[in-house]
């Protein structure tokens, strides 16, 4: 899978939430809501500014970052599920 985002957009990959509840009920596929956190997979350049300078993605590949649970374009990519976010979009990097 070869996909270079453009401008301030990143590429990420959901990630799984736990199946059981915190008070140790198993939820059903129809339960579980959407993961809200996933892994950098690519990112693009950066956003052009006004005065013609790039400006750099906060975000790196790899990294573990916070989202809207309904933010972005959900894409299929070889048979996987992928989300296209702007960097706006991104509420934090886990460290």
């Amino acid at each position: 899978m070869k996909l270079k985002p453009l401008h301030d957009k990143v590429l990420v990959k959901r990630t799984e939430e736990e199946a059981t509840s915190a008070g140790g009920i198993i939820l059903s596929g129809s339960a579980k809501e959407k993961p809200s956190q996933g892994e950098v997979i690519a990112v693009g350049p950066g956003k052009k500014t006004d005065s013609g300078d790039l400006m750099p993605v906060g975000v790196s590949v790899g990294d573990t970052v916070i989202f809207g649970q309904y933010g972005g374009n959900e894409i299929k990519l070889d048979g996987e599920d992928f989300l296209i976010l702007g960097e706006s979009d991104i509420f934090g990097v886990i460290q």
